[in-house]
């Protein structure tokens, strides 16, 4: 167990359009989401930006300008955490006829996927390492090769941005290991356990202390579970010395049939943890650990 943990808010995914109008889609209700998050108790923020018109994720500069402009201007000052999972998705088209593609299909290139990062130096952005296929499409897949992730991960060495490790079962953190070892990732890694994705790692118990025992001795990780697990996992995070990650992108509800705000899932997990005597970092605490250098 450890006894002092940072929290990330994931504020809104960049899947489907959303379905409750709780998630937050224009950047001022991102950002606003964001802020009240920190507020509540986030040492970090994980963005996405959803387009205007069909609600579904984006890689538009002008949308991520917008969000992190008001967030650097505002009164916290949360560490940022941009995705860049983004555009990795393929859609085959059935079992007869996989070929041609699905016109659904969007993979953009490495400067796509990147511009954001390249313009905004967040202090984190995030590396989907690997594929998988999707629950809700069946003939979807979020596809991250081997060759792709090489690039991305070394480009964020060359611009300082720290890559946050995402993994979504057992394979995922051998191939994230592999980076390490090929000297792709600066310092102290950094992982995300995510478990409960569909398709992916379930959230039991058992599967997450597989993930965390394949972890190398050094890395510092959150885990963090979808669905109605989010909240369980907040207990169950420090006792497998991970970190912990809440919000709409991977969870709806503060109870059942209770829609949630972003910063009421994190008091809940603030009040949770501190029920159980572990304290919760500032966003300076946690730059501290992870030895990142704040954005202006």
């Amino acid at each position: 167990m450890i006894s002092e943990v940072f929290i990330t808010c994931a504020v809104t995914g960049g899947g489907d359009a959303p379905r409750q109008k709780n998630v937050p889609v224009t950047p001022e209700q991102i950002a606003e989401s964001a802020i009240e998050a920190a507020r509540a108790g986030a040492a970090a923020v994980h963005l996405h930006v959803r387009d205007l018109k069909t609600q579904e994720g984006s890689l538009d500069p002008a949308l991520w300008r917008s969000v992190v402009r008001r967030i650097r201007q505002s009164d916290v000052n949360p560490v940022l955490n941009l995705t860049t999972g983004e555009g990795c998705g393929i859609v085959l088209g059935g079992p007869e006829a996989p070929l041609p593609l699905a016109s659904t299909t969007w993979m953009a290139s490495l400067r796509e996927r990147f511009v954001h990062i390249e313009e905004l130096r967040p202090e984190i952005c995030t590396l989907d390492c690997g594929s998988k296929s999707s629950k809700g499409n069946v003939e979807g897949v979020m596809v991250n090769t081997v060759g792709m992730l090489r690039a991305m991960a070394a480009r964020c060495k060359e611009i300082g941005v720290k890559p946050e490790l995402e993994v979504f079962d057992t394979g995922h953190v051998v191939l994230a290991n592999d980076l390490i070892k090929e000297g792709l990732i600066d310092g102290v890694p950094l992982y995300q356990l995510c478990m409960g994705t569909g398709n992916g790692a379930p959230p039991d118990v058992s599967t997450l202390m597989a993930m965390v025992h394949l972890l190398p001795r050094d890395a510092i990780y959150s885990a963090f579970s979808v669905g109605p697990m989010q909240l369980p996992y907040a207990a169950v995070s420090p006792l497998v010395g991970a970190n912990i990650r809440v919000g709409l992108e991977d969870n709806l509800y503060l109870s059942r049939g209770r829609p949630a705000t972003n910063a009421e899932l994190v008091r809940r997990a603030v009040e949770i943890l501190e029920r159980m005597g572990v304290r919760v970092m500032s966003p300076d605490q946690m730059r501290d650990k992870l030895k990142l250098k704040a954005r202006a």
